[in-house]
């Protein structure tokens, strides 16, 4: 049920949504939020009051970076106690990245922040991100019979549907349908009405604060494996001057080769104090290193499983418990364990 008395706060960072088409390059550009608005009188019509925080100069999702994770954090930690939900415009490239980073940024989240956009700009005649905005909107001011919040997590809503913000990633270009939840259910779909999953959506705990943390350590990386990949590759990676962090999207269920520069260089990197966590290339299912002789190996040297975590998360979880100054041990122990309802367990 929509609280008539809600108040949502409508963080606009930037993105496709609020973008003007250059008229002598054809190229998308940054514009400001009062094009917005100008193009959205539907905002007037909602029955609960939405006020809005705007980034100047908006941000392209492409310059993301952790500086603007924390900022967007900021202004919901400073906001938190005077809005009963947040929706935040987000270019679509980076969403699911920012999705990630903002729900381990935040613990105990007790009211609904949702991240949204467009593939087509607000101005366009075909534009989804009228109904995108609106529909999140609304998302944003829904509470129970016992009035809190239907939804008190981070999540993500595009194209009638809204997904746990650390299960998403994005899966198209050109479609509306550019993101899913390849390991999770979806939260909610929409139709004519809003169909909320209720089991699937995380419960805080009322009685205690929303704590935010924004220490986050950059020192982290990805290694995608691909038939073909040399030493020099892996190696490149592997010594990085002061890596802490890598998620290594290797095969199928957390397979790797079997060449012995490959199981070298892995093992240096581990000796250095790299941690390094296995997740999946496929866009379903989960690691599985004990399934085959491949994935053994790198078990019994020491990566640790990612399970059905996304790249996405990993990163992002890597990027925040090293910022929080963990040990090693404390790290590989929590990248391990759902802390945000970010991965599901197979033992």
């Amino acid at each position: 049920m929509i609280d008539r008395n809600a108040r949502v706060l409508l963080i606009y960072t930037g993105g496709t949504i609020g973008m003007m088409e250059n008229m002598e390059t054809g190229a998308l550009e940054p514009f400001n939020f009062s094009h917005l608005r100008s193009n959205m009188p539907e905002i007037k019509r909602l029955n609960f009051s939405v006020e809005t925080y705007l980034f100047d100069p908006p941000i392209d999702s492409s310059d993301m970076s952790l500086a603007v994770w924390q900022q967007i954090g900021r202004v919901i930690e400073m906001n938190y106690a005077d809005y009963d939900g947040f929706v935040i415009l987000h270019g679509t490239d980076t969403m699911a990245y920012t999705a990630s980073a903002l729900s381990f940024m935040f613990r105990n989240l007790t009211k609904p922040v949702i991240l949204t956009g467009s593939q087509l700009p607000i101005g366009k005649l075909r534009t989804d991100g009228k109904e995108n905005l609106i529909t999140a909107l609304e998302i944003a001011a829904d509470k129970d019979a016992d009035g809190h919040p239907v939804v008190p997590e981070l999540s993500v809503y595009m194209q009638n549907l809204l997904m746990r913000g650390n299960r998403t990633t994005k899966v198209n270009a050109d479609n509306f349908s550019a993101f899913t939840s390849p390991n999770y259910p979806f939260l909610a779909e929409v139709g004519l009405d809003i169909r909320y999953n209720r089991p699937m959506i995380l419960q805080p705990d009322y009685n205690k604060p929303v704590q935010f943390n924004y220490a986050m350590d950059a020192r982290v990386s990805i290694l995608k494996l691909f038939p073909g990949i040399t030493e020099d590759v892996v190696k490149a990676h592997v010594e990085i001057p002061g890596m802490k962090g890598m998620v290594l999207e290797a095969y199928g269920t957390g397979n790797g080769p079997v060449y012995p520069w490959f199981s070298k260089q892995i093992g240096r990197a581990l000796e250095r104090g790299i941690l390094i966590v296995n997740v999946t290339q496929c866009l379903y299912g989960s690691v599985e290193m004990h399934r085959y002789e491949n994935g053994r190996q790198l078990e019994t040297m020491g990566v640790i499983s990612g399970y059905d975590i996304t790249t996405e998360a990993a990163l992002a979880k890597l990027m925040i418990l090293f910022g929080q100054g963990e040990s090693r041990e404390e790290v590989r122990r929590l990248m391990q364990l759902p802390l945000r309802g970010e991965m599901t367990l197979r033992r």
